[in-house]
């Protein structure tokens, strides 16, 4: 609830607006993986979204990471998410990179953490040509 209250002697004042960091998803590949880019607010206003990315990522083939650290908030919606990546990613784990402190809580509260292979930092690049090197 938002109060408009006058001042006195003064002009009324303009309602206080909570700025939100509206929620989005990408889904990118790369070469050796496939990366889901979140960022915002996780929450059921992306839901439709959500389903989306989740069956363009899962019909990629390709191995799967979740890039969270610029999630701001995410509710069970985001939560689902991850799972349903985790559950139906034909046995491979999915990465979660560089999940804030927000994330985190929820999935180690929920237990999906056991689902995840969480990263705290960029995984590193893979060649495309996985032969040795020369020296």
């Amino acid at each position: 609830m938002t109060r408009d209250t006058t001042p006195t002697g003064g002009a009324p004042r303009t309602p206080e607006v909570r700025s939100v960091d509206p929620g989005s998803v990408h889904v990118l590949y790369e070469p050796r993986a496939t990366r889901v880019v979140l960022t915002g607010e996780i929450d059921a206003e992306l839901g439709p979204d959500l389903l989306e990315a989740a069956e363009d990522a899962l019909t990629s083939g390709r191995p799967l990471q979740v890039d969270a650290h610029h999630v701001t908030f995410m509710d069970s919606t985001g939560l689902a998410f991850l799972a349903r990546l985790a559950s139906r990613s034909r046995g491979r784990r999915v990465t979660l990179i560089r999940p804030p402190a927000v994330v985190k809580f929820l999935i180690e509260t929920t237990n999906i953490v056991q689902l995840l292979d969480v990263v705290d930092e960029e995984p590193a690049l893979v060649a495309e040509d996985d032969g040795p090197q020369p020296a």
